[in-house]
C-alpha cells in the first residue's frame, strides 16, 4: 500500500532504472480522477493492447475510444522498447477484480502465481482496480502468436521494476490482467511467473544494471517422421523422428523431448490432424518431465476439428528450471481415431546457467 508516485518521481524512476522514456503532451494531467479515487495503490497490472500495425496505438492509450475514454493505462510499451508516459492518475485498464488476489497483492503472501480469480468488471465481489494499480499497456495482437521482440520485454521488466523500486515493493506487486479478472487473457505470449523471476532478477541489482537474457538463443527445429495413428481418450507425447536443427543438442533421435531445464524458450508447433471429425476436440499441452516421471501440466489449448484436415499452431513458451525437460502431449476426445499428420517444431531457446 503506498501513496501513488507523482508525476516527476515515477519518470526519475523509470530512467534511473534504464527506460527508454517518451512523455506524451499533456500526459501529467490525463487521468480519470473525477471518476474515482486514485490510490492508495498496491501494484503494477500488465497488459496487451490488441493492436497490430497501422494503428496509432499511443494515440489510442492517451486518448481510448467512443466505448472506454482515456487514458487506459499509466504508459503504452512499444515493440521498440520505448515507455511512453500517457496518464498520470487513475486510467481505464484493471476495471473490476478479485479482493483475494488484491489481499494476496498487498501481503505479496502468494505463491508462483496469486489465487486463482473469480471476479469481473461488475461482478457482484468484483473491487476496483482502476483505482489501485499501475497499468502498462504493452503493443501486442494478443493471439499468442505475435512476437514479443527482446528490446520490448526487457522493457516491459524495467518499467514494472522502477515502480516497485520506487515503492519497496517486491516482484509479486506485478500481476497480469487474467490473474485479476476472469474475463481477460493478457498478457498473452509470456507466462507472469516468469515475467516476476525477471523482475526480482531487476529488483536484486541497483537500478538501471539488469539486462535480461542472453540475446543470441539457440534453434531448435524439430517434426515428426510421418503421420501416425492417435488413438481416443489418452495422453500421449509427440515422438520427434526428424530433426532439422537442434543447436542445444536436448533431443534425442526419435524422443519427445524438445527442450532441458535450465532454459528459456519461445516458438510454437504447427499441428495437421485428418479424420478429426468437425466439431470434435483434440487437446494439446506442455508438460514437464524430471528423467521419466511426469511432473507438471501446462494450459491447455483446444484444436476442434474442421472440414477437411484440421491445422493449428500452438505457442511455447516458458522457462524451465533445472533437471526438467519438456514435451507436448494430445489428447484425442473424438469417439474415432484421428491421424497427426504432421507435427512440426520451431522454437529458440536461451540456455541458463
Amino acid at each position: 500500500m503506498a501513496t501513488p508516485l507523482t508525476a516527476a518521481r515515477l519518470v526519475a524512476a523509470l530512467r534511473a532504472e534504464g527506460c527508454a522514456v517518451h512523455e506524451v503532451g499533456g500526459w501529467r494531467t490525463n487521468n480519470r480522477n473525477h471518476k474515482g479515487p486514485w490510490g492508495p495503490v498496491h501494484g503494477v497490472m500488465i497488459h496487451h493492447t490488441v493492436t497490430g500495425p497501422g494503428t496509432d496505438v499511443v494515440e489510442l492509450i492517451y486518448h481510448g475510444h467512443s466505448a472506454l475514454p482515456g487514458p487506459l493505462a499509466t504508459g503504452c510499451i512499444t515493440k521498440d522498447g520505448v515507455v511512453h508516459l500517457t496518464g498520470n492518475g487513475r486510467a481505464n485498464h484493471a476495471g473490476g477484480g478479485d479482493g483475494d488476489v488484491l489481499n494476496a497483492v498487498i501481503g505479496e503472501s502468494y505463491g508462483t502465481y496469486p489465487p486463482a480469480t473469480h471476479e469481473h468488471d461488475g461482478s457482484a465481489g468484483a473491487v476496483d482496480g482502476n483505482a489501485r494499480f499501475y497499468g502498462w499497456e504493452c503493443e501486442n495482437k494478443g493471439d499468442g502468436k505475435d512476437p514479443w521482440p527482446s528490446v520490448q520485454y526487457i522493457a516491459i521488466v524495467k518499467a514494472t521494476a522502477a515502480i516497485c523500486r520506487a515503492h519497496g515493493w517486491g516482484p509479486k506487486s506485478a500481476i497480469g490482467h487474467l490473474e485479476w479478472s476472469d474475463w481477460k487473457v493478457d498478457p498473452r505470449g509470456f507466462d507472469m511467473a516468469d515475467f516476476r523471476r525477471d523482475v526480482a532478477d531487476a529488483l536484486a541489482l541497483p537500478a538501471g544494471l539488469w539486462e535480461g537474457e542472453d540475446p543470441m538463443p539457440q534453434y531448435v527445429n524439430l517434426g515428426t517422421a510421418g503421420g501416425y495413428r492417435l488413438a481416443p481418450g489418452a495422453w500421449d507425447a509427440i515422438e520427434f523422428a526428424t530433426e532439422w536443427a537442434d543447436e542445444t543438442g536436448d533431443h534425442a533421435t526419435g524422443g519427445s523431448v524438445f527442450a532441458r531445464g535450465p532454459a528459456r524458450f519461445s516458438g510454437s508447433v504447427s499441428l495437421h490432424f485428418d479424420g478429426l471429425p468437425t466439431g470434435a476436440v483434440v487437446q494439446a499441452r506442455m508438460s514437464e518431465y524430471q528423467g521419466d516421471q511426469h511432473r507438471a501440466d501446462h494450459p491447455i489449448h483446444e484444436i476442434v476439428g474442421t472440414g477437411g484436415g484440421t491445422f493449428a499452431v500452438v505457442p511455447l513458451t516458458k522457462r524451465l528450471p533445472s533437471g526438467r525437460s519438456m514435451r507436448i502431449r494430445l489428447l484425442n476426445q473424438a469417439a474415432v481415431p484421428v491421424t497427426v499428420a504432421s507435427a512440426v517444431l520451431t522454437v529458440l531457446v536461451w540456455k541458463e546457467a
